[in-house]
């Protein structure tokens, strides 16, 4: 099981700081990652990590705003974001790797388990 935590209200330029505790598995084997969804659009990818933490991969969008992390010892990803702005709205979930397979970040059919989302609102 995965549950997010940590979504809000925020003004554009503000930030947020998510979190996903992972049960059930063993966390530090897999690779991590981040989607978001708006409203009357498809899931995104935003960001991945692997096992170890020693990669991360990001959107476009999001690199140089947005962090991820992880703590293998409390079985937890995080998400810092940073000078948030209004495209960013959005529910955003947390998934883990169906295997321990590389590559393909934004393809959500690599991933087994997903969070039930938390939603991050940016006003302007």
């Amino acid at each position: 099981d995965l549950v997010e935590s940590g979504g809000g209200l925020v003004q554009a330029g503000g930030s947020l700081r998510l979190s996903c505790v992972a049960s059930g598995r063993t966390f530090s084997s897999y690779a991590m990652a981040w989607f978001r969804q708006a409203p009357g659009k498809e899931r995104e990818f935003v960001a991945a990590i692997t096992w170890s933490g020693g990669t991360t991969y990001y959107l476009d969008s999001v690199k140089g705003r947005f962090t991820i992390s992880r703590d293998n010892a409390k079985n937890t990803v995080y998400l810092q974001m940073n000078s948030l702005k209004p495209e960013d709205t959005a529910v955003y979930y947390c998934a883990n790797r169906k295997s321990m397979i590389l590559g393909g970040w934004d393809t959500t059919r690599l991933y087994g388990d997903w969070g039930q989302g938390t939603q991050v609102t940016v006003s302007s």
